[in-house]
């Protein structure tokens, strides 16, 4: 699925403007300022206590800023309570009522706006088709797997036609491969549904996968807010290229608007430091070449599938990890000798 593909116009634009958020000592929120258009998908993404959850339940009206504003569609919510805020919900939990049917528990928030009978039973048919799960209607939740009771906690969300769907940590109780499944069945309903989202999780994969664009927070602050291969390609501070991903850390010289890596020269991205300071160099970036004058030996060659990862030593100890096409890589063994190479690729280099 492509992060430009045109959608429906169904969801309105989001503001949260200088939000703080303050417990006693601690700061959860510090000023955050994040803008959602109409129908975008916007991951937050962050380590625990960075602030993520807290933003959510901000924008939910499950819990009240110190300070700052909530907009939705340009009206101004941050006093409104959580049931007037016309908001859907998907929790890590699944939440479905055990003593209903799936089609009533899709149904539920129908009732509660008073639609009519007939009118509830189409809509939440309509939206269990969307999720796959049409024939599972007359089910009950214990006879579901969690897979499919999230996709139906998806429908319910789904279901009131809320202007903004918010997803919090929705897959973290799932298995690894129900888990790829259900994001890119997340991601394909939001699509066609076209409704403003925003998605928290902790999971670099599964951010990266389905946002159009990611936020990455650290103690209550935004980071960097960009598209998924930005974000990847030219991580705007410290925190974010070594929380995103995985980078090499390799010592640099800078000059200018180059750094000398491994003894080649690489373009530097925007506010990386000057003078010696450390690379931030992705696995795909390196190359490694059977040399027997090489800089460095090889200590571990791990098969995972069609890449592998190749792990070498340099002589003064620093570990570099390499990501080669496995044909590539599996002719190489522990012990030998190779060059490693860096790709003219735009690295971070920060201070330290």
């Amino acid at each position: 699925m492509t992060h430009t593909q045109a959608r429906p116009e169904a969801g309105l634009a989001v503001e949260l403007t200088d939000l703080t958020r303050v417990y006693g000592q601690v700061r959860a929120l510090d000023g955050l300022t994040l803008h959602l258009a109409p129908g975008e998908l916007v991951a937050l993404l962050g380590p625990s206590g960075c602030g993520k959850t807290t933003a959510l339940r901000i924008l939910a009206g499950l819990d009240q800023p110190t300070s700052g504003r909530v907009e939705v569609g340009g009206k101004d919510l941050t006093r409104v309570s959580a049931n007037k805020r016309d908001m859907g919900m998907v929790f890590q939990a699944y939440s479905l009522f055990p003593h209903m049917t799936v089609i009533d528990n899709v149904a539920f928030g129908l009732k509660l706006r008073r639609k009519d009978g007939a009118a509830r039973r189409t809509r939440a048919g309509d939206m269990l088709d969307l999720v796959g799960l049409g024939e599972h209607a007359d089910r009950y939740a214990h006879q579901l797997s969690g897979g499919q009771q999230q996709r139906v906690a998806l429908a319910r969300a789904l279901a009131i036609e809320p202007s903004v769907l918010l997803l919090d940590e929705p897959l973290s109780a799932l298995d690894a491969k129900v888990r790829v499944q259900l994001r890119d069945e997340i991601r394909r309903v939001q699509i066609e549904v076209g409704t403003t989202t925003l998605f928290v999780t902790h999971d670099q994969e599964e951010a990266l996968a389905v946002a159009d664009r990611v936020g990455v927070m650290n103690a209550g602050h935004l980071e960097q807010l960009a598209p998924p291969a930005d974000l990847y390609s030219a991580p705007a501070s410290r925190f974010v290229g070594e929380f995103v991903g995985l980078s090499n850390r390799l010592p640099a010289e800078v000059q200018g608007d180059v750094a000398s890596v491994l003894g080649q020269n690489v373009p530097v991205l925007p506010g990386s430091a000057t003078g010696s300071g450390t690379a931030l160099v992705r696995p795909e970036c390196v190359s490694v070449v059977a040399d027997e004058a090489g800089q460095a030996r090889v200590t571990t060659v791990q098969f995972l599938g069609p890449l592998s990862r190749v792990t070498c030593t340099l002589a003064d100890g620093t570990d570099v990890i390499a990501q080669l096409a496995s044909s590539d890589a599996l002719r190489l063994q522990p012990g030998d000798a190779v060059r490693l190479e860096v790709a003219p690729t735009a690295v971070l280099v920060v201070a330290g």
